[in-house]
């Protein structure tokens, strides 16, 4: 069962919710040279592509269940049920809305008229459910975000920040229309007196929210409404802000991917001082934070993109074997065939790895 991942794409990275032609054909060429190279890997313990689920960027049995049962009954209850129980602050939640929402928009597009009716129904026979209000909204931002130069992206980015202001009145301690929200303000390019107003709201209920920072990330970036000087200062701040355990020393990472340029002839690029130190932090924020934190997926696969680029071959191994057999998140998801895209990069970091005489016996178990 596939499900599409475009919110990874436009909400974990953020800007790169129109991604550039030349780094989509970069990925496939990428993903088509890697995936022919890429052997039995099973000593290392990865799974074979065909295995390799491109929902999550890491295991939620109970999400995986509640989607299993939606594709199978078409009902919206077991979605409902799911939110009721996940503890509105927690980032799990902010995970859970976004898969979900991708679900129903996955099935309106393979059954167009059709498809995600259980999400509507949901709304229909449950206006008051704040789980459900917060979907819709997130779908909203989804259906706009597929295609940002049509006459009606305007108009249904109005009807999420509708929905979503919904959603924050059901549930007024619930920092997920918020965080959408700061989605529509980019494609609706608030003033900036009005996004800080925004992200302030966000700050008091979620002030470490690491899916709350990803979504703020691309408004001050150089796609959308700031700079790159601007993107980093932000996340700069905020991983110089974080809590112990936290994720957002990992944030500069992400800044920083969000502002590669498309072609590089450098080949010391991704040794540089200031990636060094961006991938230092990302190191840094997964070695410390709880190991069952919903983001923490997110913050792996990125590191390892970097670590094979920067050629450190051993670490990028030791972080994919932790994220193996869930490929759904940046940067996998700018390729259209995800799985691909990660496993040609396994390939390469084993190969790496092998040729600077590592093996699998050497691998902690």
């Amino acid at each position: 069962m596939e499900l599409l991942v475009i919110l990874i794409a436009i909400v974990m990275i953020g800007g790169v919710v129109v991604v550039p032609a030349l780094r989509r054909r970069r990925a496939g060429q990428e993903a088509a040279h890697g995936a022919g190279r890429a052997e039995d890997l099973s000593a290392y313990g990865f799974l074979p592509r065909e295995r390799l689920d491109v929902r999550l960027p890491g295991p939620d049995a109970r999400l995986a269940d509640a989607l299993a049962e939606i594709r199978r009954t078409q009902e919206w209850e077991p979605a409902a049920r799911l939110l009721a129980l996940t503890d509105a602050s927690s980032e799990l939640r902010w995970q859970r809305v976004q898969t979900l929402a991708g679900s129903a928009a996955h099935d309106l597009a393979q059954a167009p008229g059709q498809g995600g009716m259980w999400l509507r129904s949901w709304r229909v026979q449950a206006p008051k459910d704040p789980g459900g209000a917060a979907v819709q909204a997130q779908f909203l931002v989804m259906q706009a975000l597929r295609d940002p130069s049509s006459q009606d992206f305007r108009m249904i980015m109005e009807e999420a920040r509708t929905v979503a202001a919904e959603a924050a009145l059901l549930a007024p301690g619930d920092p997920v229309p918020h965080i959408v929200e700061l989605i529509v303000a980019r494609g609706l390019a608030y003033r900036e007196a009005d996004f800080e107003a925004l992200w302030a709201k966000v700050n008091k209920l979620a002030p470490h929210h690491m899916g709350a920072h990803l979504a703020a990330l691309p408004y001050w970036s150089e796609k959308w409404h700031g700079s790159q000087d601007r993107a980093e200062s932000f996340a700069r701040a905020a991983a110089a802000s974080a809590p112990p355990g936290s994720l957002l020393p990992a944030l500069p990472l992400f800044a920083l991917f969000d502002h590669l340029p498309e072609v590089h002839t450098v080949r010391t690029l991704f040794r540089s001082a200031v990636i060094t130190d961006a991938i230092e932090g990302a190191r840094y924020a997964v070695h410390h934070a709880p190991a069952d934190h919903p983001m923490v997926p997110h913050v792996r696969h990125l590191l390892a993109w970097f670590l094979v680029q920067a050629e450190r071959y051993g670490e990028a191994v030791e972080q994919l074997r932790r994220v193996d057999g869930h490929v759904g998140a940046v940067p996998w998801s700018f390729s259209p065939d995800p799985a691909a895209a990660y496993v040609a990069y396994r390939a390469i970091a084993v190969a790496g790895f092998e040729r600077g005489g590592g093996t699998p016996a050497q691998l902690p178990h």
